[in-house]
């Protein structure tokens, strides 16, 4: 009996043990979903600010800067060519690459043994020719004093032949007679020819002499050449580049041995657009001499030229676009043929433009501009010239506005944003303030009443500003965060 009552008493105690658990249970459950359905409560939207960049637009005058490519060149630059065949007896010690010479300096010679004994055999030539000329001048001189004698003779021959006619006409002389004044006569005038052939035969030896002489000279002067261009002589100062030959080896004719570069007479030629060589244009057509600055990278460490454009190609290159121009560079120490370079040239100068980051332009040539109350405004600008990563623009009422640094599709047109000037936010500036309604102002002061956590300090500072007609923007802002509307 004993045993059944505590049986009994055991049992009841732990029925009411679970109902206690349950019911302890059921109000915990009653109360997680009471604090999870006041968390789910939807609140009401909220517009998004987005923080930008942005720059104050200024109309000025901007010296666009033209970015290209170009190679250094010299205006004076010659193959050194061996303008006869034969053995390198001499060579310059400068004869190297990079050896500087001065004007006149003997560079290389030739072995002139061909081209002396050309010159001797001509000199013979020559001297065989007036030899020739002085014998047909004694010849000529000789031959006219025979024509001379022989026309003297026929001259008398002819006296005496008038003679017999006249005696013959008198009775006193005889046929015989005359017929043989007459044949003597005749001899006489056969004789003149003779020798006025005899004549004539002298002068054509005396031409043919002067013909061989004259064509002697010509050999001469080609055998002097020959030997003076056995011997290579800068015509003026430079630098040897490239050098082909060696003192002892063979070289042939018109072989090339070097090339001589002028270093004090460098350029640069670089191609730019036809659009950016129609701004290059003066108002005569003439391409501007513009300011050149050439840019070499050596090793990280950049060397810089001076120049101004003389000059465009008279013509354009097959399979080339644009313009190929050149500049005259001054004082260009460190700089060599053939050096690949960084060309700037200054534009004329163009006014009224603003310049912009080339990030703050869209595609279809418009900016981002802050309006009333911070939201963005689109407005339609003129593109004038792309400089690197900058842009010069035009448009009616942009001066003085802020515009959009960097664009992003995220910003638009009535977008609200909150401006960052020189990447520092505006804080430090005066605060915006906003005037709140009485109903959202009396929620602000109740949501801050009740709030138990607050330091007193805090609340009582923040329920002044509230009791303010306007009130700092960003302490209402965090405090609506804080109560989920």
């Amino acid at each position: 009996m004993r045993f059944l009552r505590q049986s009994l008493v055991g049992v009841f105690l732990a029925a009411m043990t679970l109902g206690l658990l349950a019911f302890a249970g059921q109000m915990i459950g009653g109360a997680v979903q009471d604090r999870m359905g006041k968390e789910n409560r939807a609140r009401p939207a909220k517009e998004r600010v987005f923080a930008v960049n942005v720059v104050r637009a200024e109309i000025g005058v901007e010296t666009p800067v033209l970015a290209t490519f170009g190679e250094v060149k010299s205006r004076r630059t010659l193959e050194l060519r061996s303008a006869s065949g034969g053995r390198v007896i001499e060579l310059s010690e400068q004869f190297v690459d990079g050896g500087e010479v001065s004007a006149g300096d003997v560079l290389v010679r030739i072995d002139p043994s061909n081209a002396q004994s050309t010159l001797s055999r001509v000199q013979a030539d020559i001297a065989d020719a007036q030899a020739d000329a002085r014998d047909a001048q004694r010849s000529l001189a000789l031959a006219q004093d025979e024509q001379i004698a022989a026309q003297d003779q026929a001259d008398l021959r002819a006296k005496a032949l008038q003679r017999q006619r006249d005696l013959l006409e008198r009775g006193v002389g005889t046929a015989a007679a005359l017929e043989t004044a007459e044949l003597a006569a005749s001899s006489a005038r056969q004789a003149v020819l003779a020798r006025r052939q005899s004549v004539t035969q002298s002068q054509a030896r005396i031409d043919q002499a002067a013909s061989a002489i004259a064509r002697a000279q010509i050999a001469l002067a080609d055998a002097e050449r020959g030997l003076s261009d056995a011997t290579l002589i800068a015509p003026f100062d430079g630098k040897l580049s490239a050098p082909s030959v060696v003192a002892g080896r063979l070289v042939g004719a018109n072989e090339r041995l070097a090339e001589l570069i002028d270093p004090a007479l460098l350029e640069v030629s670089f191609r730019v657009s036809t659009a950016q060589y129609a701004r290059l244009l003066g108002d005569d057509g003439d391409i501007l001499n513009a300011d050149v600055t050439v840019v070499l990278d050596v090793a990280g460490v950049d060397l810089e030229a001076k120049g101004r454009i003389s000059r465009s190609s008279a013509g354009s290159d097959a399979g080339q676009t644009g313009r190929l121009l050149f500049a005259q560079l001054g004082d260009s120490v460190g700089f060599k043929t053939g050096d690949f370079v960084q060309v700037r040239v200054k534009e004329p100068t163009v006014r009224g433009v603003v310049r912009l980051p080339s990030s703050a332009l869209d595609a279809n040539s418009s900016v981002l501009i802050l309006g009333s109350e911070n939201r963005l405004e689109a407005i339609d600008v003129s593109l004038v010239r792309r400089q690197g990563d900058d842009v010069l623009v035009r448009a009616r009422g942009l001066e003085g506005r802020d515009v959009v640094e960097a664009r992003s599709p995220l910003l638009g047109a009535g977008i609200v944003v909150k401006p960052l000037r020189g990447g520092v936010d505006e804080a430090p500036k005066a605060p915006s303030m906003v005037e709140l309604s009485d109903e959202r102002r009396a929620k602000i002061v109740a949501f801050i009443e009740a709030n138990n956590r607050m330091p007193a300090e805090a609340k009582a500072r923040i329920l002044s500003q509230l009791s303010e007609p306007q009130v700092p923007a960003k302490v209402v802002e965090r405090i609506e965060g804080r109560m989920g509307g």
